[in-house]
C-alpha cells in the first residue's frame, strides 16, 4: 500500500507540473477560427502586453505599417509611454533599400527617421529604434534582414510569433505564435538583442 500511495503522489505531483507549464504557454493566432480551439486571438495579445507594461517592452518586426494601420497598431503603447516616464521602449526594425539603389545609408535612415515620427507613432515620448546595418547592403551578398517578430514585456512576457506589426498579419492572416510567461526566457531573449546591440550589429537610428 505504500508503493502505490507513494507512486500516485508521484503521478500527482507530475500532473501539477505539467498543468504549471501549461498554463506558462498559450498559444496566439491569427485567421480562421475552427470549433474547439484554444488559441488567443494575436492583435488582443499585443494590445493586452502593451496595455500591461511597466518598466519595458522590446519589439521586433520585420515589416511595419505606416500611416493610419501602423498608429492603431501602436497608440495603446504610445499613450503608455506618455503616461509613465519609467517606461522604456525598444524597438528592431528592418529598413529595406530600395531595389537596385545605391543611396547612401545615413539618407536611408534619414527618410525612415521621418517617416517614423510622421507615420508611424504617435506619442510624444519616442521608443528607441534599431536597425542591423547589413539590411542597407549594396552588395546583395552581404546583405541581410532582420526578420525576427516578437515581444518581451517586463523581463516577464515574451510573444514569439510568425506576425509582422501589421494589420494584415495581426487581423487576417494565417499566423501562429506562443505567449510564454517566463522571465527566464525573457531574460535570455532580450540578453540576444543586447548582445548585438553592444557588438554594433544592431545600431540605433538617428534622429529617433
Amino acid at each position: 500500500m505504500d508503493n502505490i500511495a507513494y507512486t500516485l503522489r508521484l503521478l500527482a505531483a507530475e500532473r501539477s507540473a505539467s498543468q504549471q507549464i501549461r498554463d506558462r504557454i498559450e498559444l496566439v493566432w491569427t485567421g480562421p477560427e475552427v470549433t474547439g480551439s484554444q488559441s488567443r486571438d494575436t492583435s488582443v495579445v499585443v494590445r493586452e502586453l502593451f496595455s500591461k507594461a511597466k518598466k519595458t517592452v522590446l519589439i521586433s518586426s520585420f515589416a511595419i505599417d505606416k500611416g493610419e494601420k501602423a498608429k492603431k497598431l501602436f497608440h495603446v503603447l504610445a499613450e503608455r509611454m506618455d503616461a509613465n516616464p519609467e517606461l522604456y521602449v525598444q524597438m528592431f526594425l528592418n529598413i529595406q533599400r530600395p531595389h537596385h539603389s545605391e543611396v547612401a545609408e545615413s539618407v536611408l535612415l534619414r527618410e525612415f527617421a521621418h517617416t517614423f515620427r510622421r507615420d508611424i507613432w504617435t506619442g510624444e515620448r519616442l521608443p528607441e529604434v534599431f536597425y542591423d546595418s547589413r539590411s542597407l547592403a549594396v552588395d546583395v551578398k552581404q546583405k541581410s534582414s532582420l526578420h525576427a517578430k516578437c515581444i518581451v514585456v517586463d523581463e516577464e512576457s515574451v510573444l514569439i510569433t510568425s506576425a509582422n506589426f501589421t494589420e494584415a498579419a495581426q487581423e487576417r492572416n494565417i499566423e501562429a505564435g506562443v505567449l510564454l510567461t517566463d522571465s527566464a526566457t525573457a531574460q535570455a531573449l532580450r540578453l540576444q538583442f543586447d548582445s548585438l546591440v553592444s557588438h554594433k550589429i544592431l545600431r540605433p537610428i538617428p534622429g529617433i
